[in-house]
């Protein structure tokens, strides 16, 4: 793994997280050449089945098959991962090593899951601002200050309520979906296989839903706290590369 800069940095609270929510964009940003990063806040462990090694060994497997420049495990506590002060500047210190140009992150609370994946958004939103603090070096092991430039989230798809975006896009993904799972397969402490079979038949369902609804096969949304912008409006509205299913045929 490299220590220069990122063009994007992907963080989530837990290894596992971001294969199963960003897998499939975060591996066509590298084949496209941008410097790709993972940060996980916490080990994931303990678990029923795993422990911080063997979670560490699948972690960095999966980021191989990714393919990213950079993963980074944070250290801060799994199952009491809470905003706060020193969170914030353990996160803020990675960001500031790696300087990224867009900074992504879980968004959603998951009711009937683990708390930690809301707490990793609140964490990430501070970060944007904390990374750039002058005269605090000291809290951020020294790093520099950074701006980061856009924050981006992934919405959880099971999340307790329905958020309304200022704005959406979804990242085409049909020709790493296969990529992705096999980045969530390295996971074989938390997914045994029948698990595993359910999770895979998920994650294609969820992207075949988000990636048709932009004339993709597979497709992952991600939503901008602002209003997107660009001086060629029609670079939005290409050719559909598949037909809509619901689109009546020429005649």
């Amino acid at each position: 793994m490299s220590t220069n800069t990122l063009d994007i940095l992907f963080t989530a609270p837990h290894p596992d997280d971001l294969e199963i929510g960003c897998g499939g964009a975060i591996a066509s940003l590298v084949k496209q050449g941008y410097r790709v990063g993972m940060a996980h806040m916490t080990n994931g462990e303990p678990t029923p089945l795993g422990d911080p090694e063997t979670r560490l060994k699948e972690m960095r497997a999966a980021a191989d098959i990714l393919g990213v420049s950079v993963c980074e495990m944070v250290g801060l506590p799994n199952r009491v991962l809470m905003d706060g002060p020193e969170a914030r500047f353990a996160l803020a210190a990675v960001v500031r090593k790696y300087r990224p140009l867009v900074l992504v992150g879980l968004a959603g609370r998951t009711v009937a899951a683990s708390p930690d994946h809301y707490q990793a958004q609140l964490i990430t939103e501070a970060v944007r601002f904390y990374s750039q603090l002058t005269k605090w070096d000291e809290r951020f092991s020294g790093t520099q200050p950074h701006r980061v430039d856009h924050l981006v989230y992934r919405p959880i798809a099971r999340s307790a309520e329905i958020h309304h975006w200022h704005s959406q896009f979804v990242v085409d993904i049909t020709g790493t979906i296969d990529q992705k799972l096999a980045a969530v397969a390295c996971y074989r402490s938390q997914f045994p296989p029948e698990r595993l079979a359910h999770l895979e038949h998920w994650i294609r369902s969820i992207a075949g839903y988000e990636g048709g609804a932009c004339g993709f096969n597979y497709g992952e949304l991600y939503a901008v706290p602002r209003p997107l912008s660009t001086p060629d409006m029609m670079k939005f509205f290409q050719k559909w590369p598949v037909p809509s299913p619901i689109d009546s045929p020429k005649v």
